[in-house]
Formats: structure tokens, C-alpha cells, sequence
């Protein structure tokens, strides 16, 4: 059994969440800004399929990317540093955080159906207008080819999906991001569950109760200024260098 989460009731402690299906804590009927802020700052995330409960998850282990163990290989980093002087291609931050959504959105292949539903991109587009959800764009030739978008909160930052419409745009932007977060000293991106995408960019698994614990400390630090990255081209951030894959 799991709580029900009526409106204004708070979260059981994360250490209820189940063992199978790995990390689920609650339901609700619906998503919205405030519940939102309350449970990222206790490591909590929606996960849910359109029409159904709104589905509040907390798993153990929990998949983190370390911003300094980020991994590229030798094919992707050729890529970022053409980017760099690369006047065709941009990114930038926050330009259309609505598209970003949408198209990770979209159909993809072998998959039913999507988690993010309209409730969600309107919750997270309230995030975003108070300067606490973020896109990274990639732009081709005026045309928004690949992104990503998560929440932050003080200094740490919560990935929550991506998408490419051509080859490893979703990796460019997960770059550009990491790049931002190791200058603003940001030293993790949870990640929330495991994939083997994930693992070969560096990303590993740590315990809920480390995860909680390292958060606690994170969410309540100075937060980002992405101002300063805002409305401007970021090809730039790409010089530096990441770990090389294994």
C-alpha cells in the first residue's frame, strides 16, 4: 500500500517508498508547482502515465551523474569542439523551454505513450517562469534539434529528459549543461533511475539515504545565477575538457 495524497497532506518519509516497483511513495490526483518544489527538495519525482494517478517515486539506489566524472568519447568530443566556432549550429538556455518539453514529449520509438502530459508542462513551465526549471537547446539553422530540461534548486540539478532530432544532440546539450554546472560548482545531476545511456556517460547509482542526505545540504546553497546564460550563444562553454570514456 501506498499514501494517498490529498491536497496540502505532506509525503511520508522516503524510507516508506516501495521495494517493488522500486521507490514508489504515493499517489495524488494531480502535479502542481508547490507539490513539485516540496518533493524535489526531499529527492521525490513524479513519474506517471497520462490518464492515470500522478505517481511520486523516491528509488534506491539512485542514478547520479557527478558533473566531473562526465564522460564523452573521442567522436563526441571532435563534435563539441566543432561547436565551439560552429555559426550554424547554437545553443542556448531557456529560449523555448515549452519546446523542449513538448518534443521529449513526442513518440518515440517502442514506447507507449508519454509521462510528460499537458499538467506537467504547464506545472514545469511554472517552474521555468520562476527561474527554477531550465532547457538547454541545441538550434540548427533556426530549428530546435535536440535539448534538455530539469529542475534546480540551489546547487543541484534534477535531469528530467532529453531529446535528439539529429545524432547526439541530446549529448550536446547534456555537455553544455555539465559544462554550466562545473563552473557554478554544482557537483551532481541526479539522474533518477538507471539506464545503460546513462552509465556510459559516467552517471552511477548511490543509496537513497546518501542521495537524501548530499540533497539536504545542495537544494539549500546559493542557486545558480542562469541569468548570466541566458541570451547568449553557448558554443563557447564547450572548450574545456571532460573525462574520456573507458
Amino acid at each position: 500500500m501506498i499514501a494517498w495524497l490529498a491536497p496540502g497532506s505532506p509525503f511520508p518519509d522516503v524510507e516508506s517508498a516501495l521495494e517493488i516497483p522500486n521507490g514508489l511513495l504515493a499517489a495524488s490526483e494531480h502535479v502542481d508547482v508547490e507539490r513539485l518544489l516540496v518533493a524535489y527538495a526531499r529527492g521525490i519525482f513524479p513519474w506517471y502515465s497520462e490518464g492515470d494517478p500522478v505517481l511520486w517515486w523516491c528509488p534506491n539506489p539512485r542514478m547520479v551523474l557527478p558533473t566531473a566524472e562526465f564522460r564523452v568519447s573521442r567522436s563526441l568530443r571532435k563534435t563539441l569542439r566543432a561547436l565551439v566556432h560552429d555559426e550554424r549550429r547554437v545553443l542556448r538556455l531557456d529560449s523555448n523551454f515549452e519546446g523542449v518539453m513538448r518534443a521529449c514529449a513526442a513518440p518515440r520509438a517502442g514506447q507507449d505513450g508519454t509521462w510528460i502530459s499537458e499538467e506537467m508542462i504547464a506545472a514545469y513551465g511554472e517552474l521555468a517562469r520562476r527561474d527554477l526549471a531550465h532547457s538547454i537547446e541545441l538550434w540548427e539553422a533556426g530549428r530546435l534539434v535536440g535539448g534538455a530540461y530539469g529542475v534546480s534548486l540551489g546547487r543541484m540539478f534534477f535531469g528530467e529528459s532529453m531529446f535528439s532530432a539529429v545524432r547526439d544532440a541530446s549529448k550536446i546539450a547534456l555537455a553544455t549543461l555539465v559544462a554550466i554546472l562545473l563552473r557554478e560548482g554544482v557537483p551532481v545531476i541526479d539522474c533518477q533511475q538507471k539506464t545503460p545511456h546513462l552509465a556510459s556517460l559516467g552517471a552511477r547509482e548511490v543509496g537513497r539515504s546518501e542521495f537524501c542526505a548530499r540533497l539536504a545540504q545542495t537544494v539549500v546553497q546559493e542557486p545558480v545565477d542562469w541569468q548570466a546564460y541566458r541570451g547568449v550563444r553557448l558554443n563557447p562553454i564547450l572548450d574545456m575538457r571532460f573525462s574520456d570514456v573507458v
